[in-house]
């Protein structure tokens, strides 16, 4: 049985990059809770005082209004490194 060729050249092997931690913005970390906080609050608000000046206005869009705050607290949260 014939012997296989060996390879005389050395496989290619790129650099390596240097690997960068990615760091957050320094505002993201208290945006993040403040709008969780921010939410809790408003709903927490709402149904305390539902009839409250400014909120009374809105009706049930508070729940929504609230919702949204928390949410968006989320959505900058996979955004932290």
């Amino acid at each position: 049985m014939p012997k296989s060729h060996t390879r005389k050249k050395a496989v290619y092997t790129p650099p390596q990059k240097s690997q960068q931690v990615k760091v957050s913005p320094r505002w993201l970390a208290p945006l993040m809770v403040i709008s969780w906080i921010v939410g809790i609050l408003w709903i927490a608000v709402f149904y305390i005082m539902p009839t409250a000046p400014g909120i009374g206005v809105l009706g049930n869009w508070n729940l929504a209004v609230g919702f949204v705050l928390i949410i968006f607290g989320v959505i900058l949260s996979t955004r932290w490194r």
